[in-house]
């Protein structure tokens, strides 16, 4: 896909402009492959973005004074402009193009076990993970074969959002016309390895691995005031939802940098998708697919005396 200078400034200002408001379901992975030893804590805040080439690309055939020319009509019908203000928007509802911002707790419950809860921009999301390699003691109680340093673990995840068109974009002018709405589920599977530095990650560690997730979404339109022509009279168009699923494929490479008990973290996980393709207004149809990149940094702080 070719990027022109006109596209590029327009995503520039959709991610500048999205600081406000960016709300997204989180797919990054900032693990590692060791998880929380029993009985302790780890807490921690991310700074990232979602720069999703899909909806970004859909700016090209959309601009904003082609938005104010479909509001400014005495009577709007349902034409190839209005048809591609759609498309952009149920690409924005598939991979929302802005800033993420999350905080985390985690709990080592057994060992070998460890849960999470994280608050992402209004979206709850729930994790667990299991360690298969590499020992389960803590920095000040290393464990037996620490010394080898190598970890291995898998995880599932769980994020539910609701949400309507993005307000941070110029297309939610025409939200009064279109009435989109959308809710998505979201499983997230990471396997990830990682080398400890220095015992049980007392130094931090590096991390890498690949990472399936599968997307459910209900989305919906209920156009209000919007026509189309049937013979020599103007018939309102009907309402329509629908509702798809698509598998997303993903690989990371993610750091932890510091010493005992805080942390920098900085990731990036990278996704490709083929969004599937999704039923329209008017009996329309359109397809999507593209990559998706999720760079992020944050801070991580470990607590907790643990237990044996």
């Amino acid at each position: 896909m070719r990027f022109t200078k006109a596209l590029f400034s327009k995503a520039c200002l959709l991610v500048l402009v999205s600081l406000a408001v960016g709300c997204t379901a989180p797919r990054s992975v900032i693990n590692s492959g060791k998880v929380t030893a029993p009985g302790q804590f780890k807490a921690g805040i991310n700074f990232g973005g979602n720069i999703a080439t899909e909806p970004i690309s859909q700016l090209k055939d959309i601009t904003e004074a082609a938005v104010d020319a479909i509001r400014s009509r005495d009577s709007v019908f349902y034409d190839n402009q209005l048809d591609v203000a759609t498309k952009a928007t149920m690409a924005y509802a598939l991979d929302p193009v802005g800033p993420t911002f999350d905080f985390y707790l985690r709990y080592g419950v057994v060992e070998r076990v460890d849960v999470g809860y994280k608050y992402a921009s209004g979206v709850h999301v729930f994790d667990a993970m299991y360690q298969f390699m590499g020992s389960t003691g803590t920095i000040d109680n290393p464990g037996r074969g620490s010394e080898n340093r190598w970890y291995g673990s898998f995880g599932l995840q769980y994020a539910g959002q609701s949400a309507g068109l993005l307000d941070a974009i110029f297309l939610d002018k025409l939200q009064p016309l279109l009435q989109f709405t959308a809710k998505r589920r979201d499983l997230t599977i990471p396997l990830i390895f990682s080398k400890s530095f220095g015992p049980e990650e007392e130094k931090g560690n590096v991390s890498f691995g690949v990472v399936y997730n599968h997307t459910f979404i209900q989305y919906g339109f209920d156009p209000s005031g919007v026509y189309r022509k049937v013979g020599s009279n103007a018939v309102e168009v009907p309402a329509f939802s629908g509702k798809n699923s698509f598998p997303s494929f993903g690989m990371f490479l993610n750091a932890k940098l510091g010493f005992k008990y805080v942390y920098v973290l900085p990731a990036l996980t990278i996704y490709y998708q083929n969004y599937g393709t999704y039923q329209m207004l008017e009996g329309k149809q359109h397809s999507y697919s593209g990559l998706t990149l999720i760079p992020s940094l944050g801070v991580q702080a470990s607590f907790g005396k643990g237990r044996q």
